[in-house]
């Protein structure tokens, strides 16, 4: 009996898919015409022939370059997290203003003792060994000299592994036109940090021996900025989607995971002016400020508005209540998410969400109680960035969930 069979082919020569109906005697023991490839399966239901093609070569290649990205910007993000931890202790160290020039790639450590000392001359020519209060040697300077050479030098293998990355993935095709998007601005943000990094460094080489609070602000968010997005975007490439659910959840619960991320970045950001006017070695108590809960000298600078970025006391003061708040807000959410239709992983999220807060508190109060050790500090900063990740971490997890009015 002559039936028309229906296939689809793939032709190598066109970017789509191209329908051609061949008519041929079909029986149990035919051979299916050669030029239909990729290979069909027969299956008779109902006196019917259900054609299905196999999968791809190119199809398995999308997958796996998909979570080749996911894992790429995840080693970039997490290089990014150290950088940030690294400029942290290169800060506390006072070593960030120890080298005196920039160059985008030729720097390289000095050969010899000769070449030490010139280096060693032109640090003492700036102002920050200028109102230092005691003498410095050349062993000291070494030190400091090679934390914020390490630092740079990280900060370039960050772009090197990006920007290769980036091109070989963009040129065989393997970044989707939302990934090419995300890719273009992490290439630009790179960039723009690094011209940031020289430009806070060189505020501390003019009139005054220390960076400004308010570049020191901009060159830490724009690194908080850049590794969020590269965290989310590699969460976006490998973390499963979640399983088929009518679980309905709260669209406030979503703005709540918004606003802790908004708190956190704003809390981080407030950290940045304490370093930069080193308001951590002021009112070393807790919890009042002294023996008062808001000190005298908090609004001391005319005018008023100053004081916020300005003032040691302020900033200290902003950054506790924005501390404390932290923890009240992300409390109050994970007694409110405990009742709500979570997933697994986003429970799991919600619970080191809460977990890490309450740590990052600990922290910080432990820093200010110890007059900012190298060691608490930078913990402390690094507690900053991962409570930001587990936000963003909690928030990814709940973007795909339905959501219903409250």
């Amino acid at each position: 009996m002559n039936v028309y069979q229906r296939c689809v082919l793939w032709s190598a020569s066109n970017s789509y898919l191209r329908a051609i109906i061949l008519r041929q005697d079909v029986c149990r023991h035919s051979v299916v015409y050669k030029k239909c490839r990729p290979t069909l399966k027969f299956q008779t239901i109902s006196r019917r022939f259900q054609v299905t093609a196999a999968p791809s070569p190119t199809e398995q290649l999308t997958g796996k370059s998909h979570r080749a990205v996911g894992r790429w910007l995840l080693a970039c993000s997490g290089m990014a997290f150290g950088s940030i931890v690294l400029g942290g202790v290169t800060r506390l160290t006072k070593s960030g203003l120890s080298m005196v020039h920039w160059h985008p790639f030729a720097e390289f450590p000095p050969s010899g003792q000769h070449q030490w000392e010139q280096e060693f001359l032109k640090y003492q020519e700036y102002p920050e060994y200028k109102a230092s209060d005691r003498e410095m040697t050349l062993a000291e300077f070494k030190r400091i000299w090679y934390i914020e050479y390490i630092h740079r030098m990280w900060g370039r293998t960050i772009g090197a592994v990006f920007y290769t990355g980036a091109a070989w993935f963009w040129w065989h095709g393997c970044l989707s036109r939302r990934a090419k998007v995300h890719v273009s601005l992490l290439a630009v943000g790179l960039a723009f940090q690094g011209f940031l990094g020289w430009f806070m460094v060189k505020s501390g080489l003019q009139d005054q021996p220390h960076v400004s609070q308010y570049r020191l602000a901009a060159h830490l968010g724009t690194a908080l900025a850049w590794y969020s997005l590269a965290f989310w975007s590699g969460l976006s490439h490998l973390a499963a989607r979640p399983g088929p659910t009518t679980a309905l959840l709260s669209a406030a619960m979503h703005k709540g995971v918004h606003g802790v991320l908004g708190l956190v970045f704003v809390t981080a950001m407030s950290g940045a002016i304490v370093a930069g006017l080193r308001a951590g070695l002021v009112y070393n108590s807790f919890p009042k400020m002294a023996d008062r809960w808001v000190p005298s000298d908090i609004m001391a600078l005319e005018p008023k508005l100053s004081n916020f970025t300005e003032n040691p006391t302020t900033a200290q003061f902003d950054h506790r209540i924005l501390g404390e708040s932290v923890v009240v807000v992300v409390t109050g959410l994970w007694l409110w998410g405990r009742k709500q239709p979570l997933p697994p992983r986003a429970k799991k999220a919600l619970h080191c969400l809460l977990a890490t807060a309450w740590l990052q508190a600990t922290l910080g109060v432990s820093t200010l109680l110890t007059y900012v050790p190298v060691s608490l500090a930078s913990s402390h900063q690094a507690g900053a960035v991962t409570l930001l990740s587990v936000a963003l971490w909690l928030a990814h997890e709940l973007k795909l969930l339905r959501r219903i009015p409250k």
